[in-house]
């Protein structure tokens, strides 16, 4: 059950991650297509960018194993499945192909809304919706869950 201080948490946890693209300047799509051009004029920073947060998950992951639960749960809900799978490659693949061409992936999209930009706007409501059109597709084959069965989180 989520109470009252995990949504605090969750909320300044997000409220931090947000200033921190907005800092390094991860929310324009401009800076995700320059990084995506490797054979123009390639802007390495986004690989930094993505290098600190592998950094920072590792060192989280280190702390996690220690763990025999989280400060504000009772269990971690951490993936059971190891195998990379057609959903899986199907999934990035969907991804990429997304990020490449908007210029966004869900976080920085949602950050970015505080910009008021119409193309962001429309991403956020086109992304919410793919979100809702996965659910209702698969809610019948994981027991009303969203996922593929066997691919809960």
């Amino acid at each position: 059950m989520i109470g009252g201080l995990q949504i605090g948490v969750a909320a300044v946890v997000g409220l931090i991650f947000g200033l921190g693209l907005a800092v390094s300047g991860m929310m324009g799509p401009a800076r995700v297509g320059g990084f995506l051009d490797v054979a123009g004029g390639w802007d390495q920073s986004l690989a930094f960018v993505l290098g600190g947060a592998v950094a920072v998950s590792a060192v989280g992951t280190l702390i996690l194993r220690r763990r025999s639960r989280p400060v504000l749960d009772q269990s971690f809900d951490l993936p059971t499945k190891t195998r990379i799978d057609p959903p899986l490659v199907v999934g990035s693949a969907i991804f990429g192909i997304g990020w490449g061409l908007a210029g966004f992936c869900p976080d920085p999209a949602i950050a970015s809304l505080v910009l008021g930009l119409l193309p962001t706007a429309a991403f956020v409501v086109a992304m919410l919706a793919g979100m809702a059109l996965h659910d209702r597709a698969f809610a019948s084959v994981a027991g009303g869950a969203g996922f593929p069965a066997g691919r809960q989180p």
